[in-house]
């Protein structure tokens, strides 16, 4: 290998590598970074070999070993050159066609990557939605480099840079050209790149001078500056040459770990290379300029992230942070002045001299300028590796090139800049990634990681997760930090078993500050960042965990015991029952679902059935145990009379009086455990018969009204006196019921009232809403629909009211007109699916914009087409309607079902003392508690939370009747004493030998 002498020797190189580019001749370019390997790409590489060396094709298409393209979730892929032809997660007999069909010219169309949204097949790279958005200047450098050939990099501009720049034989123009680019070092302080070069460059060079490139990276889920390492190591050999030639430094050190053993064999071989080629070491082409760079590997320690801590560990020393001043500038390792940056700012330099600082800084924002790149990684579709400009938000990174949540599940929240890093939440996913705006929000850049997290994540538990690495990484030097970090990893570990007070949640957040107020080095000072951006963002979940003993999440093993009872609303023990009845005693079964739920048949039928979402099958990949079908199963079978409810002992003519209004489910519920408590109670029901939505909402073919009555009867039969046709406002108010000696009312009235469309005519005959429609038919048989009918909406109401509509005899078709697609209506799916079944026509991305009146009837209406723009804090994409497609459709009912809400006049005419209100109609109330601002009213359910599932305003009655009785007594109210865990054990069954064959 010649060793070059010069500038112009080095450039006559060049020009003949870049002559002898292969142009035009085909290339498989197959990705062999850590992830490739581990997903088989070895096995791809071997296959292609075989096959071009087998057809006699290696003249005719060429084989280039790469390494990572950042598509981690698609690995192992092929990239197909000079077309961009792009085949995800390749098998060994896909290989093989991959090559035929590149001879062939040819496209696997059955191989492409498919867009999850639109179903259609994508052919190139760069219009794959994860690719389509970024702006790759440094990752996409690995697509066409072999990182073990150093010709490879020169015929791609490789040293054209660090050429350039010793051309002009000025340093301090490198450090001018740095200085302007804006470059901000990209290990997570941010500072500078520019100006710490001019600081080094001032300092005395009597002794030498040190550049070293910080490839550590200890932040868990963070594997850029490995991934740049090991795909493009010339770049960062370059980049420090060019730093050394600018500053005066004369040695260079790369300081990595030594888990990443692909990274250190790339780089000795790049290294060694750039010696052969005389552009390591001393007098680098001619110029007289002397740079030599040395690996140094690291035992793995976080807080050698730290500058004076990765400088003891270059020296050999144990890695601990030291006081500063002075700073490493003026006196680093052996003394020696020396500047520290990480890999990625290191790959930005060649890019900056060889473009020039202006067009560099066009990228990203003022203050943030160029590139960064992020590993996106957790609950994400699409995990890899993401560069984007600065600025870029979240909500574009995290949806549209991370793909959104793999399942069901909404995003929660990400985490950025590693276990120092803080959690933002989806509400404020409009942040835009720079240094200054994740600081306000709470949070760091760092070197890159954003760990994303979804609804089945516990804020309490990440914090803990992350503290106890940061306890278990702090060197130990600051008392502080030694045990400031210790002392929150055990409150959060209290908080996340259920032990834990209000007064440690005020504790933990003081000494989160002291321990960032007083700690000496970045380790510390970030330390507090999970519990501080926690605290502030999710708050209620460390409350929740403290006065409910609840982890929401399921997470936190101490407050649950099984997901599935956990997930139930009213605390069903559902693997109990399910034990029961796969051991055949289905009587056992109906007595542990009746302990917990009056209304068992009900829940059989309509209920949401959340345990299922938790199920331990269900998460582990397989399909969930069908609890409510095994519920209905038993509720079918078994007599309800067997299960005998304990009573207290009958109340004496002087016990409190309580009022309850309203007869839903949370109505009765409440009425029902009161009475067993020995307490008088009276229900007050507006409608002529009890049930509330169940009855008047719910249709009978959903849940049959035989099912229902019985229910419903056994619920009020001692203890309960029931009024009906008596309605909150008009024949009665709270005052009237205190005045008539009732000590304690229980507001339940539901959310009766449909949200109206606000179009011209909506009160014209033929429009609908939907809660009336429902109640004439449910109540009354009344048929209100004809001809040809539109449900506006796409909830569990709209659904009903279009399944109600096609049962009338008048009606000639059944249209439902929803404003997003199907996959993000809110019904559940498998009342959609029936409809469908049924008949009824599901027209989705429209909007209803106008009605067509005649005579004062509905003739029609007009709608307009959406598209999907961009997402709510929801994660929902909004629907944006597309001017000029309206379209005028024939109806003659328009049922309109948009949402409910409860009626504010009936809440505003019950009481003289105001009831705080809540959102849309609806009654504030604490949610442990549910007491108003009232004293002696309480109000739960719909009321209280809009439109809501059955279960839940069970569950809401069953609260309520916990924490009235303190309250006649004058005690304070109940809050939650333990976590309720599984006391009972079920002998499970033993399964036959045909079932363990199967199993295997």
């Amino acid at each position: 290998m010649q060793r070059l002498t010069s500038i112009e020797e080095f450039k006559e190189l060049q020009d003949r590598l870049v002559t002898d580019r292969d142009y035009g001749i085909p290339a498989i370019v197959i990705p062999a970074g850590t992830c490739g390997q581990a997903s088989g790409a070895n096995d791809l590489i071997r296959v292609a070999k075989r096959e071009l060396l087998n057809r006699g094709l290696t003249d005719k298409i060429r084989l280039r070993i790469t390494g990572c393209h950042g598509f981690c979730e698609a690995e192992p892929s092929v990239l197909i050159e000079p077309t961009g032809t792009f085949y995800p997660r390749v098998d060994i007999k896909q290989m093989v066609r991959i090559v035929e069909a590149v001879r062939d010219n040819q496209v696997l169309d059955d191989l492409l990557f498919v867009d999850p949204v639109t179903g259609t097949a994508v052919e190139k790279q760069c219009d794959i939605p994860f690719f389509k958005t970024q702006v790759r200047t440094i990752l996409a450098r690995n697509e066409k480099i072999d990182p073990i050939r150093i010709f490879n990099y020169m015929r791609n501009d490789g040293y054209l840079a660090l050429a350039k720049a010793l051309a002009k034989g000025t340093p301090t123009w490198v450090v001018e050209e740095i200085k302007h680019s804006g470059l901000r070092g990209r290990g997570g302080a941010g500072f500078p790149t520019g100006v710490k070069w001019e600081l080094l460059a001032k300092q005395r060079n009597g002794h030498g001078k040190f550049l070293v490139c910080n490839a550590h990276e200890g932040d868990p889920g963070a594997y850029m500056d490995r991934s740049l390492l090991m795909g493009n190591p010339h770049s960062i050999i370059e980049g420090m040459i060019i730093g050394g030639y600018a500053t005066g430094a004369n040695e260079g050190i790369v300081y990595v770990g030594n888990e990443y053993p692909l990274a250190i064999k790339h780089l000795i071989i790049a290294l060694r290379q750039a010696r052969e080629f005389g552009l390591l070491g001393e007098d680098i082409l001619g110029t007289g300029f002397s740079f030599d760079i040395k690996l140094v590997r690291g035992a793995g320690a976080y807080v050698c992230g730290e500058e004076t801590a990765l400088i003891r560990a270059i020296e050999g020393r144990m890695g601990e942070p030291r006081q500063r001043p002075p700073f490493p500038i003026e006196k680093g390792i052996n003394g020696k002045p020396t500047a520290i940056n990480n890999v990625e700012t290191w790959a930005n330099i060649p890019l900056i001299i060889a473009d020039g600082a202006s067009q560099f800084a066009k990228v990203g924002t003022k203050g943030n300028t160029g590139t960064k790149i992020f590993s996106l990684v957790g609950n994400i579709k699409n995990t890899g590796l993401v560069e984007v400009p600065m600025g870029t938000t979240i909500k574009e990174i995290v949806y549209d090139i991370g793909g959104g949540p793999p399942g069901k599940a909404k995003i929660k929240a990400v985490q950025t800049g590693g276990p120092s890093g803080g959690c933002i939440p989806a509400e404020k996913f409009d942040l835009p990634i720079d240094y200054d705006s994740l600081a306000e929000a709470g949070s760091i850049m760092g070197s890159g990681g954003m760990i994303v997290m979804d609804e089945n994540t516990c804020m309490v538990d990440v914090a803990k997760y992350f503290m106890k690495f940061l306890k278990e990484e702090s060197c130990g030097k600051c008392f502080t930090c030694r045990k400031g970090t210790q002392r929150m990893y055990e409150i959060l570990e209290d908080i996340s078993e259920g032990k834990g007070t209000l007064d440690q949640l005020d504790l933990l957040e003081e000494l989160a500050i002291a321990v960032k107020d007083t700690t000496m080095c970045g380790l510390g000072q970030t330390a507090s960042n999970p519990v501080l951006s926690t605290l502030r963002y999710f708050r209620h979940e460390y409350e929740d965990h403290i006065r409910n003993k609840r982890c929401k999440a399921f997470v936190c093993k101490e407050l649950v015991g099984a997901p599935c009872q956990a997930a139930c609303p009213i605390d069903t023990e559902a693997w109990r029952y399910v034990a029961h009845i796969a051991r055949g005693e289905y009587e056992e079964a109906y007595q542990v679902i009746r302990e917990a739920n009056p209304f068992p048949s009900v829940c059989a039928r309509v209920c949401s059935h959340p345990c299922e979402s938790q199920c331990r099958s269900g998460t582990a990949g397989t399909a969930p145990v069908a609890i409510r079908a095994l519920k209905r199963f038993v509720t079918d079978r078994v007599d309800p009379s067997v299960y005998k409810p304990k009573r207290a002992a009958k109340t004496n003519g002087d016990a409190p009086k309580i009022a309850v209004v309203g007869s839903g489910p949370a109505g009765l519920t409440a009425a029902h455990h009161l009475s067993l408590a020995g307490h008088k109670v009276t229900v007050f029901e507006a409608d002529d018969r009890p049930g509330g939505m169940l009855v008047s909402g719910i249709p009978a073919f959903r849940l049959p009204r035989e099912v229902l009555g019985k229910e419903i009867d056994a619920l009020l039969a001692d203890g309960v006196s029931l009024h009906c046709n008596t309605a909150l406002g008009q024949d009665f108010t709270v005052d009237s019921l205190f005045e008539d000696g009732f000590k304690v009312v229980f507001l339940a009235t539901g959310a009766h009232r449909s949200r109206r469309l606000g179009l011209e005519g909506e009160d014209c005959r033929g429009v609908i809403p939907a809660m009336p429609f429902l109640k004439a038919f449910n109540l009354d048989g009344e048929q209100l629909a004809r001809g040809r009918v539109a449900v506006i909406g796409g909830d569990n109401s709209a659904i009903d009211a279009a399944r109600v509509a096609v049962r009338q005899e008048d009606v000639e078709s059944v249209t439902i007109l929803y404003r997003r697609t199907r996959d993000e209506m809110p019904a559940f799916e498998e009342e959609i699916e029936a409809a469908l079944v049924e008949g009824i026509d599901l027209q989705i991305l429209v909007s209803p914009v106008g009605l067509h009146t005649e005579g004062g009837a509905v003739t029609g209406v007009t709608v307009i087409r959406n598209r999907l723009g961009d997402r709510g804090p929801d994660g929902r994409r909004k629907p944006v309607p597309i001017p000029g497609t309206e379209t005028d459709l024939p109806f003659e009912t328009v049922i309109v079902a948009i949402s409910e809400e409860p009626d504010p006049a009936t809440i505003a005419d019950a009481s003289s003392q105001p009831l705080e209100a809540g959102a849309n109609g609806t009654l504030r109330s604490d949610p442990a508690t549910l007491t108003t601002s009232r004293a002696g009213v309480f109000a739960g359910g719909d009321l209280v939370t809009g439109p809501n599932t059955v279960v839940e305003a069970i569950a809401a009655g069953k609260r309520v009747a916990w924490t009235i009785a303190p309250n006649l007594r004058g005690d304070e109210l109940k809050q939650p004493g333990a976590a309720l865990l599984p006391e009972v054990y079920v002998e499970p069954v033993p399964l036959a030998d045909d079932e363990l064959e199967e199993a295997d």
